[in-house]
């Protein structure tokens, strides 16, 4: 986490369309998050049923996607059960503290708050990290989830581009159609500003191969943002800009 010589590196943003309201917060470096601030479209009304799918529950509730503990704060709802479970693996194993809502047009589908929970992300993570100085910048890990094996690269290069191989075998992860893992990543990657890498290598559940595509992509975040002892200051690009 950050101290005196190196704060924490930290954002909040809100995305309004007529699509979706988005609120954010995020922490690179773990440690507390203050309660999201209430808003004309999240006015904090209390609704403590966390199983309620039609209603937002207190950020002070429990649920699916949620873990305060003295390093982190995580506290996630989409309204996509199975992308909060994949934001809050993200989250927990790059070390991050998180906290989003999200009220989008799922009677439509799950097509726009998937693809603008990513894009507020990548918008946050960029912001977060600030002048790209003094970075690791490359981060690689394979994560396993009992059968399934992933592998993740990346490159905060300031050039965005993103590919994956993911072999999902059904449409549908829970109320997530499974199309939104490699639409989501592309546009994190866009507003992030990184080059992503992400194959599942091997795997036959469909959520075992997620989730292991997510945990790894959450250690080579975590590579990838340290802080380099002895280099700040100094852009890691033989171009001398990232």
């Amino acid at each position: 986490m950050g101290s005196a010589l190196s704060p924490r590196r930290t954002a909040s943003i809100t995305r309004n369309t007529k699509e979706t309201k988005i609120q954010l917060s995020l922490s690179l470096d773990g440690g507390p998050l203050d309660l999201l601030d209430p808003t004309a479209e999240f006015p904090n009304v209390e609704n403590k049923d966390a199983g309620a799918s039609s209603s937002m529950p207190s950020q002070t509730a429990t649920t699916h996607a949620s873990q305060i503990t003295a390093s982190q704060h995580i506290w996630i709802w989409t309204g996509v059960g199975f992308l909060d479970h994949m934001l809050h693996a993200w989250a927990k194993h790059a070390g991050w503290s998180l906290r989003i809502r999200c009220k989008g047009d799922l009677a439509v589908d799950d097509h726009h708050t998937t693809e603008d929970t990513f894009l507020a992300l990548g918008t946050a993570f960029t912001t977060a990290l600030g002048p790209r100085t003094g970075l690791a910048r490359f981060g690689h890990a394979y994560a396993p989830l009992d059968e399934a094996l992933s592998r993740a690269v990346l490159d905060i290069s300031s050039r965005p581009f993103f590919v994956g191989e993911f072999g999902f075998q059904s449409p549908m992860m829970g109320t997530l159609n499974t199309q939104m893992v490699h639409h989501g990543l592309g546009s994190w990657a866009q507003n992030a500003g990184v080059t992503l890498h992400v194959d599942v290598l091997k795997g036959q559940n469909d959520h075992h191969r997620a989730e292991s595509a997510f945990k790894a992509l959450a250690v080579a975040c975590k590579m990838a943002c340290a802080r380099v002892e002895g280099k700040e200051g100094e852009v890691v690009s033989t171009k001398g800009v990232l």
